[in-house]
C-alpha cells in the first residue's frame, strides 16, 4: 500500500521544528515520542492529522483510553455542556449532578452484585494512582501487607504499582505464573498450562513452609496488555477465584486498559463470570480526559475520612465525557460490535501469519489484538519451544506501519509483540485498511536486514518504564 500522501494542511516546517525542540527540551523518559515521531495537530474517529500533512490511522488510541476515537461528537457535546453551564470545573470530591450522572451509569454497567454491594473511590488523574488506593484499601481491610501479582504483569508506574508489576522486586510481593498458550513456563500450555499455574498458587498459599503468609490481596489483569496481549483463561481465572475466596484474599481486578467494551464485554472479568472485590478503573472510563477510580466490596470500606485522596479527584469534564462514552458503549452495543469485528480480525491475522513465517502467535480478545514477531532461523525443532522473539523485527514493523500510515505499539516482554487497540468505532471498511497496511508492513520488514534496529523504539516496554496507566 502506498505511503500517505501530504494534505492540503500541511504546516511547512512546524513538524520537525517541534520535534526538534521536544528532543531538547523534554526528559530523556519520554517514550512513545520516540518510536512515533510525529506532531498531531488534529483528530477524528480513527484518523490524526500530522504537522507535516500526512494522516494516521491510530490504533493506540491513546493506550486504550479512547473508546470512541479522537473528537467523538457525543464526548465532545457532554463537555461543551458542562462548560457552557458555567459549573465549577474544580471540585475536589464535592457532590456534583455531573458526579452524580458518572456515578450512576458507571454502575449500570457493572457486575450486579459488585453495583448491589459496592462502594467507589475516586483516586485522582492516573489508573496508577487507582492501583495505589487499592492495593491500600485491601491492606487496610485485611490488616495484612503482602500481595500475590503475576509475572507479566504491568500495573502502573508509582511506586506500589510497579512493585506489583512483572520485574519489579518487592519482598511483600508474591509473584505467581500468569497462564500463556504460546510460551507457556511448563511447556505444555492450553488447559493443561493453566491447570499447572493454578495448582502452583494453592501449593504456595497452603504450604506452611513455603515461605507465604496470608496476603493483604491478589492483583490481575484479565488480558495483560503490556505484558503481550496475553488473554487470562476463563476457567484459571475462575480458579483465581475461588482460591481467593475460600482463604478469604481480596481479589483486584486490574480493568484499566480492559474495560468499557474493549475486549468484547463491557467489563473483561464478565468472560469468566467472576465478580472481583475490587476493579480498578481508568482511562476509557473518563472519555479521553483524566480519570480513575476504584469501585469495591462495602465490606472493604473501612477507611477513616482523608485515609486515601487527591487533590484531581473532581475532574468534571472527565466525569461529563466519561458518563456520555459509558452510555454510548451500552446503548449503541459497542462491546458486542468489538467481540464480532475481534474475532474476524483475528482470524484474518491468523491467516496471514501462515503465509508470514515471522509471524509467531496472534492472539487477544475483542479490539485488543497481539501479534508476536519471532525469528524462525533461530528456532530448535528439537526443543518444541517456539522461536524467540525477535524485537528488532517488530520495532521495523513499527517503522513500516508508520509509513503506510498507521500507528501500533509493541508490548511484551521483549517488545515483540505489535500492539492493536483501534477504537470501538472502527469501521468495516477501517478495519480492513488497518489491516492491509500491516500486512504491507510486516512483508517490507521481513525482507529488509533489521539487526541491530534502534533499541529506543522498545526502551519503555515492559521491561519497567511504560506510560500506559
Amino acid at each position: 500500500m502506498a505511503v500517505t500522501e501530504p494534505a492540503m494542511t500541511a504546516l511547512p516546517g512546524a513538524h520537525e521544528g517541534i520535534l526538534r525542540r521536544q528532543s531538547l527540551r523534554e526528559s530523556a523518559a519520554r517514550t512513545y515520542a520516540r518510536s512515533l515521531p510525529i506532531v498531531p495537530v488534529r483528530a477524528r474517529g480513527l484518523t490524526i492529522e500530522g504537522a507535516d500533512g500526512r494522516r494516521y490511522l491510530d490504533c493506540l488510541s491513546g493506550a486504550g483510553t479512547l473508546a470512541l476515537g479522537h473528537n467523538h461528537p457525543v464526548v465532545l457535546e457532554a463537555i461543551r455542556r458542562v462548560l457552557d453551564s458555567g459549573a465549577p470545573l474544580h471540585v475536589l470530591d464535592l457532590a456534583t449532578p455531573v458526579k452524580d450522572a458518572f456515578t450512576t451509569e458507571l454502575f449500570a454497567t457493572l457486575p450486579r452484585e459488585l453495583a448491589e454491594h459496592g462502594r467507589i473511590q475516586f483516586c485522582g488523574p492516573a489508573g496508577t494512582d487507582a492501583v495505589e488506593a487499592a492495593l491500600k484499601l485491601v491492606r487496610t481491610a485485611t490488616g495484612r501487607t503482602g500481595m500475590l501479582a503475576f509475572d507479566g504483569a504491568y500495573h502502573g508506574m508509582t511506586a506500589g504499582a510497579l512493585a506489583v508489576s512483572g520485574g519489579a522486586h518487592d519482598v511483600r510481593v508474591t509473584r505467581l505464573p500468569y497462564p500463556h498458550n504460546y510460551r507457556c513456563p511448563y511447556g505444555v500450555g492450553g488447559e493443561r498450562g493453566a491447570e499447572l499455574a493454578a495448582r502452583w498458587t494453592e501449593h504456595l498459599l497452603d504450604d506452611p513452609k513455603g515461605g507465604v503468609p496470608t496476603p493483604a490481596g491478589m492483583i490481575v489483569e484479565p488480558v495483560q496488555g503490556e505484558g503481550g496481549v496475553n488473554p487470562a483463561p476463563d476457567a484459571w481465572l475462575r480458579r483465581m477465584r475461588e482460591i481467593t475466596a475460600s482463604r478469604s484474599i481480596p481479589l483486584i481486578a486490574d480493568e484499566v486498559q480492559t474495560g468499557v467494551g474493549r475486549t468484547g464485554t463491557f467489563w473483561a472479568v464478565e468472560h469468566s463470570g467472576i465478580v472481583p472485590d475490587v476493579m480498578v478503573l481508568s482511562k476509557a472510563i473518563g472519555g479521553s480526559l483524566p480519570l480513575a477510580v476504584i469501585v469495591y466490596r462495602d465490606s472493604l470500606d473501612v477507611w477513616k475520612p482523608g485515609a486515601h485522596a487527591g487533590t484531581f479527584r473532581g475532574n468534571q469534564l472527565a466525569m461529563a465525557a466519561g458518563a456520555a462514552t459509558l452510555a454510548h458503549v451500552r446503548e449503541n452495543g459497542l462491546a458486542d460490535r468489538a467481540a464480532v469485528l475481534g474475532a474476524r480480525m483475528l482470524g484474518q491475522l491468523q491467516g496471514l501469519a501462515a503465509d508470514q513465517p515471522c509471524i509467531g502467535d496472534v492472539r487477544g480478545r475483542g479490539l485488543m489484538i497481539g501479534v508476536e514477531l519471532v525469528d524462525p532461523a533461530r528456532e530448535d525443532l528439537s526443543s518444541g519451544n517456539p522461536a524467540p522473539p525477535d524485537p528488532a523485527l517488530a520495532a521495523a514493523v513499527q517503522r513500516e506501519c508508520l509509513r503506510r500510515g498507521l500507528i501500533v505499539e509493541l508490548g511484551g516482554r521483549h517488545s515483540s509483540v505489535v500492539r492493536l487497540l483501534p477504537p470501538l468505532t472502527l469501521t468495516d471498511e477501517q478495519a480492513v485498511a488497518v489491516l492491509d497496511r500491516l500486512a504491507d508492513a510486516v512483508a517490507a520488514a521481513a525482507r529488509t536486514p533489521h539487526a541491530g534496529a534502534d533499541a529506543e523504539a522498545g526502551a519503555h516496554r515492559r521491561a519497567g518504564t511504560g506510560p500506559a496507566h
